[in-house]
């Protein structure tokens, strides 16, 4: 959940750079299936639990319909869905979830996914803080963010409209939508057949 606002960068041994807008991005497909391996293959909870293949697709899926209104770097908002809770230990609070994510994600880098740095300090910022700040002027950081929590009620939480950092995300009808989806637990089709196919 989120616990404070965004009032400064914590000094945390990275730099953040200003917001890259318009089409100075070079969107390159990130191949999301190799990183849902590598995920998968230290991953310590139940695959299909709260905080796993169901909500990273969900927000993979909030966060892309989210981009087309925030002009945030799709590649980010990809790494972001499956990475930001790829590092869990519990179900619960989980303090250290983020980082830990995050470093794993560092891990990935250049083998799995190829990321310029000021991207790449995008998408462990995100993954590191998506859970103690609240706001950042960075609309591909936000994004990530909104599309997180987004999902909330899947956890019997009601998605807070003040929580949530971009327009697109506050608008209703997108609320209603990704509520529904995250009440009822739907899963994109692609999850059964090609993030976690049947063994054999």
């Amino acid at each position: 959940m989120v616990s404070r606002a965004f009032r400064e960068l914590p000094e945390l041994g990275y730099h953040i750079p200003g917001p890259r807008r318009g089409p100075s991005i070079v969107i390159q497909e990130i191949q999301l299936q190799g990183i849902i391996r590598a995920v998968l293959g230290g991953y310590v909870l139940a695959p299909r639990g709260i905080h796993g293949l169901g909500h990273w697709a969900r927000v993979l899926e909030c966060g892309l319909r989210l981009a087309d209104k925030t002009g945030a770097d799709v590649r980010i908002v990809r790494l972001f869905a499956v990475l930001h809770d790829s590092r869990r230990e519990n179900e619960g609070t989980d303090a250290g979830h983020g980082r830990r994510g995050a470093e794993f994600a560092a891990g990935l880098r250049n083998s799995l996914f190829v990321l310029d740095d000021p991207d790449f300090e995008r998408l462990i910022f995100a993954c590191d803080h998506h859970t103690d700040t609240d706001f950042h002027p960075d609309p591909t950081i936000q994004t990530c963010w909104d599309a997180d929590r987004l999902d909330l009620p899947r956890v019997f939480t009601k998605v807070d409209p003040a929580f949530l950092g971009t327009a697109a995300a506050r608008d209703p009808g997108m609320i209603r939508w990704a509520g529904e989806r995250s009440r009822n637990g739907i899963v994109p089709r692609y999850v059964e057949t090609d993030w976690d196919p049947p063994a054999g």
